[in-house]
């Protein structure tokens, strides 16, 4: 099992995009020839660039030029104090104004939240992208197990801070569905993370992954290919809810073994070889 780290991989830099939100903060990594192409990766809730460390060099040596960035508000991107500064569809503007940036087309990668604003970017530009990766995402506002504990977090953001929020994080982490123990330096790097958040940012972007309307019949319509990819113990959108998704897109399918709701740093080898299969097709 992999861990999310504050160290880049070797070979990748960190990038800044100015975008209508702010600059975003990034994480560059070069294959060793020249590029087949790129691909931008999209964190999710309370997620960051870093999510995606243990992926890079295996995309890398793929020979996929690879960008991860965070949304605005997470860790290194600072956000306003404007919940709706925070909805999908702003979230999305900033996605597309980085690709533009960037170059496209490209193929585009959304984690958990992250793929419900990096549907909206496709539903808004189709032809910026030449795929979609919608990883440990659903169709829906979020229905697994986890949408429990929103409604708890601004009480507990209003009575002790995102500090508050660190160590109800790391408490609730004793209990995921790996039953890992995680290693101090990751737990150090966490807390940071969180930190250094925007608890205006945590709350509404809690709030849209509550309300997020279906939109899988919008996204077919575009044409663009998709692949629905998950954990098999994935707790947030459940398997058959994911599944289900795949089937009414008539998107390709992965299900990667060992893994729960971040294939991408519990199994990077292994969702890596479905991310790769499916950039060659």
């Amino acid at each position: 099992m992999s861990y999310v780290s504050a160290d880049l991989p070797p070979g990748a830099r960190t990038v800044s995009y100015e975008v209508p939100g702010g600059p975003l903060a990034a994480v560059e990594l070069l294959p060793a020839g020249e590029p087949r192409g790129t691909v931008l990766l999209v964190p999710g809730f309370s997620g960051s660039k870093e999510d995606f460390g243990p992926l890079l060099p295996e995309l890398a040596a793929g020979g996929w030029r690879v960008v991860a960035l965070d949304l605005r508000g997470q860790y290194a991107s600072p956000g306003p104090d404007d919940p709706a500064a925070y909805t999908v569809e702003a979230l999305a503007a900033d996605v597309l104004a980085v690709a533009e940036e960037v170059g496209t087309p490209l193929h585009l990668l959304g984690h958990s939240f992250g793929g419900l604003v990096a549907r909206a970017a496709v539903l808004r530009d189709p032809a910026a992208f030449c795929s979609l990766v919608l990883l440990g995402s659903g169709p829906v506002a979020l229905t697994g197990p986890r949408v429990d504990v929103l409604p708890f977090l601004p009480g507990v953001i209003e009575s002790g801070g995102m500090a508050a929020v660190a160590d109800a994080s790391e408490a609730m982490s004793q209990t995921d569905n790996l039953g890992q123990p995680v290693p101090e330096a990751v737990k150090s790097f966490l807390r940071t993370r969180w930190i250094a958040s925007s608890p205006t940012g945590l709350i509404a972007m809690g709030d849209a992954l509550c309300t997020e309307p279906d939109r899988v019949a919008e996204l077919r319509a575009t044409g663009v290919r998709v692949l629905v990819a998950h954990g098999e113990l994935d707790d947030a959108w459940l398997p058959p809810v994911q599944a289900d998704m795949a089937e009414r897109l008539g998107a390709t399918y992965e299900v990667v073994p060992g893994a729960a709701h971040s294939p991408n740093a519990e199994q990077p080898e292994a969702t890596a070889k479905a991310l790769l299969a499916f950039w060659a097709g």
